[in-house]
């Protein structure tokens, strides 16, 4: 396993447990790729084929050769100015408005270790680990540009992990601009795939698509200024024979939390071609010279086994190198957020009742939403005014701190720290620390705008506001909102408008580090609206993302089963709400609620004294559960055992490492008179073995149990839900 290079091939390799990436340097200097898939030990330089194609050009190097062109060979980094008319990776632009590239391959450098990426987040590995991992650096040149182009690959190869990123060095006199950068882009010389997305939209958020890759361009991202509701920066290239547990798939996905896009199509000649990177429109960013530009990286993964293999690969590495800190491992708290229950209407009084409800059902923490600060009565002002409203709050922060402290609670709190409301004290005294263009009346979302993140003055000033926040009391969590769109780019004193989007996020990143290493106890969670920033690089500095404002437990196994191809349950933060439900006014039971939200970290949204007597008790019986179960939600693999978009009910299990232990949880979601049973069949058993379900004390063949499964209760009532535990048999 790792990275090698064959020098009479000119080949390079990079060996996973159960697969191979291969390209090779060519006898005219360009980079062509020629294999990813199934682990193999041979050369794959016999696949190539050169042929004189019709209207295809051929490069300036080579002269009277017809036979050789970029337009039909597989490449590694496909650029726009080699006569490849298929959709390029990567497009210079000089100042006088003229775009091409000519890279050549100059070096390479195998080193131990998994690269870093200044300023970005990116899979890392431990000084234990880095004796395992390691990065390959391919040095291309242009020399008419004096343009150098590092290509970084990164494995971790037990995990089937490979990695791509790439910087551009300027080493001219001229100014150059990036128009188009796509970090990994794959080429498959023969073969019919599908390309799986995931798209929504604001509280339906990662609803799997599969459609064919065809001769037409397939295109996703997001020009939002974030990843989006809409669409997620991941997706998975599969035969179309492929399901959960057979077929070949690969994945790409983004660590990235900014406008992305992601394309996919067949060539003339049978090529298929997938890409993913930073979104095109609004990004044509100015390298000077002496300046290096680094790209974010794109996670793949190959599995020959289905979507089930592909999934635990990916779940493996955001959970052990991309998540840190404090809470990478350790229990999360169970909580009671105050959002559903009051909104902005909160008090000192409905504070503490709250956290006494919660300490009655054995919760962990309170956390104090939205409605705190500045003369924040609803979510029209105040925005960028993070002091305290002592008058709400009925004293200091510091006080309702210590207060709920006292009841036995944690304390948590959320902040929109990105946002600024015209009604602030901070926009009259700052206008233009927002991000709006000139003489336009800017385009407003939520009744607010966006500060300009990609400015030093303004990120100095918010994190030392959210420091004073912090520091007021024992905070041990903050949940990190942002509830709209960027549409007005323009940030004052900047040349080139095209390096803000990205300069905001690096903006953004650069805060968050910072508090991660000031407060390395507190647990930041993620939010944008719910799920409109879900993606590996939010979970770098967040290792829990709110998965969406909708709480309906029906909607969620939608949403759930969609996020769970490429993030692991414990990055997904679900909450019991009320019934009916705000977002739907679907009327559920307790326990489906309950078991919808064991779907990964898990706690409650509504106000506690609604609940029945008996409501209260089945919830505290429930809390009590998830504490003994949580490592196996977490830690344990994670199996889709239907497909809530098809099937009358959503099922899925985790399975502890060592197989002894599985949970099995299943919510109906349609019912008809008269109906068919439904059977739910675990995966990933002990072959040959017996397991007891612990809430009946029946015993079942493992193997029985996989190929048969399990009949569902036949009730009446709707959106009944199910969970079985089973304990393997010694």
């Amino acid at each position: 396993m790792g990275m090698h290079f064959d020098e009479k091939k000119q080949t390079f390799s990079i060996d996973t447990a159960n697969s191979t990436y291969q390209f090779q340097v060519d006898r005219h200097g360009f980079l062509l790729h020629l294999y990813y898939g199934k682990k193999i030990s041979g050369n794959a330089d016999y696949l190539l084929k050169y042929l004189d194609r019709g209207f295809s050009g051929n490069p300036a190097c080579l002269i009277n050769d017809r036979t050789f062109s970029m337009d039909v060979l597989p490449q590694e980094l496909p650029v726009w100015g080699s006569g490849d008319f298929r959709s390029p990776a990567f497009v210079v632009e000089k100042e006088d408005g003229t775009r091409s590239v000519d890279l050549k391959y100059v070096t390479y450098q195998i080193r131990k270790g998994k690269y870093s990426l200044p300023g970005l987040p990116a899979v890392y590995v431990s000084d234990e680990e880095a004796t395992e991992a390691e990065t390959l650096e391919i040095v291309l040149e242009d020399s008419v540009l004096s343009l150098e182009v590092d290509l970084l690959y990164g494995v971790l190869p037990k995990l089937d992990i490979i990695t791509r990123a790439i910087q551009i060095k300027n080493k001219g006199a001229d100014i150059v601009y990036l128009d188009k950068l796509m970090p990994a882009s794959l080429d498959f010389i023969t073969g019919d795939y599908d390309l799986i997305t995931f798209h929504g939209r604001h509280t339906m958020e990662r609803l799997m698509q599969r459609v064919p890759i065809n001769h037409l361009s397939q295109r996703i991202g997001s020009r939002r200024g974030a990843s989006s509701h809409q669409f997620n920066p991941m997706l998975i290239a599969a035969k179309p024979e492929t399901t959960d547990f057979f077929g070949d798939c690969y994945a790409m996905e983004f660590v990235y939390s900014g406008g992305f896009q992601a394309e996919a199509l067949k060539d003339q000649f049978g090529t298929t071609r997938v890409q993913m990177g930073l979104q095109e429109e609004g990004f044509h960013y100015s390298v000077a010279f002496g300046e290096t530009f680094t790209s974010p990286e794109v996670i793949l993964s190959f599995s020959r086994d289905g979507f089930d293999r592909l999934s635990h690969n990916l779940h493996d590495v955001i959970r052990q190198h991309i998540c840190r800190g404090a809470y990478q491992y350790q229990p999360r708290p169970v909580l009671v957020n105050s959002w559903e229950g009051s909104l902005c209407n909160i008090t000192r009084d409905s504070l503490l009742s709250l956290a006494r409800e919660g300490k009655e059902i054995g919760l962990d923490m309170l956390v104090v939403d939205d409605g705190w600060f500045g003369n924040r009565d609803d979510d029209n002002t105040s925005l960028g005014d993070w002091y305290a409203n002592e008058e709400k709050l009925g004293g200091s922060l510091a006080q309702l701190i210590t207060d709920v402290n006292r009841i036995g609670l944690k304390f948590g709190i959320w902040m929109e720290p990105e946002m600024i409301s015209e009604k602030s004290h901070l926009y009259e005294m700052h206008p233009d620390w927002a991000l709006q263009i000139p003489g336009r009346i800017p385009i407003r979302g939520r009744n607010q705008l966006v500060l300009d993140f990609s400015r030093k003055d303004v990120r100095d000033y918010i994190y030392d506001r959210i420091c004073d926040i912090l520091d007021s009391g024992n905070i041990e969590y903050l949940k990190w909102d942002y509830n709209r769109s960027i549409y007005d780019v323009y940030s004052e004193g900047v040349t080139h408008q095209g390096r803000v989007l990205y300069d905001y996020m690096l903006g953004l990143y650069e805060v968050l580090e910072k508090l991660v290493n000031r407060y390395p106890h507190v647990l930041i969670e993620g939010c944008s609206g719910g799920g409109g920033r879900y993606d590996a690089g939010m979970l770098y500095y967040t290792p829990q993302i709110w998965t969406s404002d909708n709480t309906d437990p029906i909607d969620r196994m939608l949403i759930q089963y969609g996020t769970s191809f490429g993030y692991p349950a414990s990055t997904m933060a679900a909450h019991v709400s009320k019934s009916p439900n705000e977002q739907t006014g679907r009327v559920t039971p307790i326990q489906t609620r309950v078991i919808a939200a064991m779907y990964g970290s898990f706690g409650f949204e509504l106000d506690l004294s609604l609940l029945t007597k008996e409501e209260k008790k089945a919830a505290g019986e429930e809390v009590k559960k998830y504490h003994r179960l949580e490592r196996l939600i977490t830690d344990g693999r994670y199996y889709r055992l239907s497909d809530p978009a098809k099937d009358k009910f959503c099922a899925w299990s985790f399975v502890s490492r060592d197989e002894s232990e599985a949970l099995v949880n299943a919510v109906v979601l349609k019912l008809q008179s008269n109906d068919e049973l439904f059977y739910v069949r675990p995966k990933g058993l002990k072959p040959e073995r017996v397991y007891k379900e612990i809430n009946t004390g029946e015993c079942y063949d493992s193997d029985l149990l996989m190929s048969a499964g399990l009949p569902l209760p036949k009730e009446t009532g709707e959106h009944r839900a199910y969970q079985f535990h089973f304990i393997l048999q010694q």
